[in-house]
């Protein structure tokens, strides 16, 4: 075999998202929902669908990357956020890819409509990813929500973290959790609360499921820093 040319190039693909409005027709906050492996927007909106009660803009983004195991139908498919293959920094850069087109959606959005502050809510899978996106572009979000995942503070300085550190931060965990260890969680809190953040910890008695607790607790704490109940 004669190779002659071997490299990389890049490819784009189509990322459905979707955005809709409860309340008034008048500026209000927008909530970003980031779904958990191998969910879908559909799967994911109707799990989110308590969060209607609250007057926002919400807009579901889709993962980018399809996840085709164990489906059985067609329009049954997952998507997940990055990909990793065991290496960091490769999933940091998988994760920072996301990212971008992420904010491409939301300067998009934004553009049409008059939002007064922004929240990113992530579940499982989509938590790291949220987690990611709030820290490094700490200027466009203002609440942060994470279900079931953890945030990777380990990625950042401490410079980039206490810039970050206006933000209202929520993490809601299954103490049962076996997929992603209360602890790890827990300790990411902690050290976010040193670093300035006004960091919550919410703990149910339960394992990963997003189940009716961590709902409750994701609408107690939105509620309580200023989003409005229709």
């Amino acid at each position: 075999m004669d190779v002659l040319i071997s490299g990389k190039t890049s490819f784009k693909v189509e990322v459905p998202y979707r955005l809709f409005q409860t309340g008034k027709r008048q500026s209000k906050p927008l909530i970003v929902y980031l779904h958990g492996h191998s969910q879908n927007i559909e799967q994911f909106q109707k799990e989110m669908e308590f969060m209607q009660r609250i007057e926002a803009y919400h807009l579901f983004i889709q993962g980018p990357y399809a996840d085709l195991k164990n489906v059985k139908k067609r329009g049954k498919w997952g998507f997940a956020w990055y990909l990793y293959n065991g290496k960091q920094g490769s999933f940091i850069k998988s994760l920072e890819y996301t990212a971008e087109f992420i904010q491409g959606i939301i300067d998009n959005i934004v553009s049409h409509i008059k939002v007064t502050r922004v929240c990113m809510i992530g579940y499982s899978m989509g938590g790291y990813q949220a987690g990611y996106f709030a820290v490094s572009r700490w200027k466009h979000v203002n609440d942060l929500i994470i279900i079931g995942g953890r945030i990777k503070t380990e990625i950042f300085s401490q410079k980039k973290l206490t810039k970050a550190s206006h933000m209202n931060v929520l993490a809601v965990h299954g103490r049962k959790d076996e997929i992603v260890l209360f602890s790890d969680q827990k300790k990411e809190i902690d050290l976010l609360l040193k670093s300035g953040f006004n960091a919550s910890m919410a703990a149910v008695h339960s394992g990963h499921k997003l189940d009716k607790p961590k709902k409750e607790r994701v609408m107690e704490f939105v509620c309580s820093v200023g989003y409005k109940k229709m």
